[in-house]
């Protein structure tokens, strides 16, 4: 996986430890490129289908937020998390199998909210949806 040089080593560490967390394991999402300006993953269609066969829209989302969650808590630093507090999709196509791949671009990287677009797009590079994501960057708690 590509890292930006400068990125929170804690991080890393927590990302390589979790995968970037159980549910993105599940799903099969592989990160390919993580920064704050740009990320990179790819998702298999098979395993993440609704009733009609084709990929389901949340997991759609599921892809999006991860990118844009983790792009963010990069842009945030260390000692610092992002949380998502608002996220919109729209699908404009569907998948019914392969791998779909989505890219994230940074929009807005301020001090307090960061918000990045996501677009997944199936293997012949025509767009299945788009995603915005905005997190709001805080200070990480002591406990």
């Amino acid at each position: 996986m590509k890292y930006p040089d400068d990125l929170d080593p804690e991080l890393i560490a927590r990302l390589v430890e979790s995968g970037g967390g159980s549910l993105t394991r599940k799903m099969g999402i592989e990160f390919l490129e993580l920064g704050a300006e740009r990320s990179v993953a790819t998702m298999p269609v098979e395993g993440n289908t609704q009733v009609i066969g084709i990929l389901h829209g949340g997991a759609h989302v599921v892809l999006g937020e991860s990118l844009g969650s983790i792009s963010s808590a990069i842009h945030a630093g260390p000692g610092r998390i992002a949380m998502g507090i608002e996220i919109n999709a729209t699908h404009s196509r569907s998948a019914r199998s392969g791998v779909v791949t989505a890219t994230c671009t940074a929009l807005a990287l301020g001090r307090t909210l960061a918000t990045h677009e996501i677009v997944v797009r199936d293997e012949q590079e025509r767009r299945l949806s788009t995603i915005r994501i905005t997190n709001i960057l805080k200070d990480r708690p002591t406990t």
